[in-house]
């Protein structure tokens, strides 16, 4: 699955200017969602100059995907990663924005990630609530890596997906040994006010290493009265190659990501 894009350069965002590429699927309706992505990359990936398939499935689906560089310039630590991405939603939301990249005044604007990125993007949307309120349509929250003390029972499958200290080692360099566990926006798994939170789509499979700290997050997020679509997709569709984990699967779980998109766009839109 591919889609159409192109490089920019995102300027006045906040922090500075960002580089970014802009997926735009076919045949996009006149006011297209427009969609910020967070890549993944266990804390540890700052290639921005990567095609990404999960944005490319957004964007199939009929979204503006801005896969924007969000870690070059930090070092994927915390605060400063997630400031950034805070920044870049920020400057999404402006409507003025918006129109330069293609979208309209009533476009929608979702946060999406997946992996550690799934976990930023989780944090974006509880510094929007709490910032700039009523701004943020929606949250992808695809197989986030939310849980820092790694104790989940699916967790034991990360040995066979050889990701496990690929994890610890990002988790330590998020983290940084300075206390970001106890913060909300650092890991949301802990955040104890969920409530007012724009709507989730938590996506994950059976055979993935996080699924058991993706939906307890959403069943977190449901008991808080956020609106919550979860999705486990059956085993050997390659999902743990998503986040760079290994698989005997072919990956197939491109198509999946692009339904479950469109199904949560239509919820939202409601």
């Amino acid at each position: 699955m591919s889609a159409p894009w192109k490089d920019v350069v995102l300027e006045n965002v906040p922090t500075g200017p960002v580089a970014a590429r802009i997926y735009n699927g076919e045949g996009l309706k006149k006011a297209a969602p427009l969609v910020l992505y967070l890549h993944g990359g266990a804390f540890l990936d700052t290639d921005h100059a990567t095609n990404r398939p999960v944005a490319a499935s957004l964007a199939e689906a009929g979204a503006i995907v801005v896969a924007a560089d969000y870690t070059s310039c930090n070092q994927n630590a915390f605060p400063k990663v997630l400031e950034c991405a805070y920044g870049i939603l920020a400057y999404l939301s402006n409507k003025r924005n918006m129109l330069a990249l293609g979208g309209a005044k009533k476009s929608l604007l979702f946060v999406a990630g997946e992996e550690s990125g799934g976990n930023v993007a989780a944090g974006v949307a509880l510094k929007a609530r709490d910032q700039i309120p009523g701004s943020l349509d929606g949250q992808v929250l695809i197989s986030p890596l939310l849980d820092p003390f790694m104790g989940s029972k699916s967790f034991l499958q990360a040995e066979e997906s050889g990701m496990r200290e690929r994890w610890t080692e990002g988790w330590n360099r998020y983290l940084g040994f300075l206390g970001g566990v106890c913060h909300p926006y650092a890991a949301p798994r802990y955040c104890s006010r969920l409530s007012g939170l724009a709507p989730a789509l938590v996506l994950t499979a059976e055979d993935d290493p996080l699924r058991d700290e993706s939906m307890e997050y959403g069943s977190r997020l449901r008991d808080a009265g956020v609106r919550v679509r979860q999705q486990v997709l059956p085993a050997g569709t390659g999902w743990p190659t998503l986040y760079g984990g290994q698989s005997k699967d072919r990956p197939s779980w491109q198509r999946d990501v692009c339904c479950c998109f469109k199904g949560f766009v239509e919820d939202v839109q409601a």
